[in-house]
């Protein structure tokens, strides 16, 4: 396949049905978004954020973007500003992969660090903080951007709806971090398959299912807030998923499927089954591996 820019490869990711006996002989799809450029699901988010910036005037050919993140956000931002020669600066909590600030440096981007203590919600600060004080510049907040979920409705709901070409979804099994992709994909899929169950995943350490807050391995998923964009949808339940049943799948994963999946799929999955056990026999449920584990070397993802 030829291309003439790297935004080109950027959707159309697999979707694998796993090899694995679930409960209930339930099949489980999961769509692989590390097979996008810049090694995630968020790269789809990257391209939408900018684009609608510039679409509504918020950004023009000298606007820094400024962005708070957990890293997978900050590399599809900065990627997508690269077409458009922008500055970015991103907001990062300590505690997060170096690989990901890493390739966030590669593509450009200018890090500034945050307290590990004070998570996403002290990052979304310092952001606050950085554009009052830099002139013309930009903060697209996926936490609160209405283009974050618009991004996955118009892309990812849509291309897992083509790849399985007219199996029925039983239910969306997949993580929130931001909730953008959680309420895009089940906007998109509810619209063809209206009796589908929207069953969001979290880690131990996670507020949805009313938790206590605190640190937790699994990176990518896990609130410190409700997102807004639940409003907008109703979910069946919250799975929460441990550390150690993550990994546990992670290594799973690599062993049995030949899949280089980052501790949100991990959690995907444990949660995944969890759910089968409670579906009717041959039912389908589709889940989101939004990384690959390669970005979490460095957190001994593989111990």
């Amino acid at each position: 396949m030829l291309v003439n820019n790297i935004y080109q490869t950027i959707g159309n990711t697999p979707l694998l049905k796993l090899d694995i006996t679930a409960p209930n002989d339930v099949n489980i799809y999961a769509k692989l978004e590390m097979f996008n450029p810049g090694g995630s699901v968020k790269d789809r988010l990257g391209v939408n954020l900018i684009e609608d910036g510039l679409k509504k005037g918020k950004i023009t050919k000298n606007t820094t973007i400024i962005e708070p993140t957990a890293g997978n956000t900050g590399i599809g931002v900065a990627l997508a500003a690269q077409k458009y020669h922008l500055p970015v600066k991103l907001v990062v909590p300590e505690k997060f992969s170096q690989e990901k600030q890493i390739l966030m440096k590669a593509l450009g981007a200018q890090i500034i660090h945050t307290p590990s203590s004070q998570g996403i919600t002290g990052a979304i600060k310092k952001a606050q903080e950085l554009a009052s004080e830099i002139e013309n510049s930009y903060v697209p907040l996926q936490f609160r951007n209405p283009a974050n979920p618009e991004a996955y409705y118009k892309t990812l709901g849509p291309e897992i709806i083509a790849d399985l070409k007219g199996i029925n979804v039983t239910a969306l099994v997949a993580g929130s971090g931001s909730g953008g992709t959680f309420v895009g994909v089940t906007q998109a899929l509810q619209e063809k398959y209206p009796d589908m169950q929207a069953i969001t995943v979290e880690p131990e350490g996670s507020i949805l299912n009313g938790g206590v807050e605190h640190d937790h391995r699994i990176e990518g998923i896990g609130v410190e807030f409700v997102p807004p964009f639940f409003n907008s949808i109703n979910i069946d339940s919250v799975e929460t998923i441990s550390d150690d049943i993550a990994f546990y799948y992670v290594k799973w994963l690599a062993k049995n499927q030949g899949v280089f999946a980052g501790s949100s799929s991990g959690a995907a999955l444990a949660a995944a089954l969890r759910v089968a056990e409670s579906l009717p026999d041959n039912s389908n449920i589709v889940t989101i591996f939004p990384d690959s584990s390669e970005r979490y070397l460095s957190k001994g993802i593989y111990d």
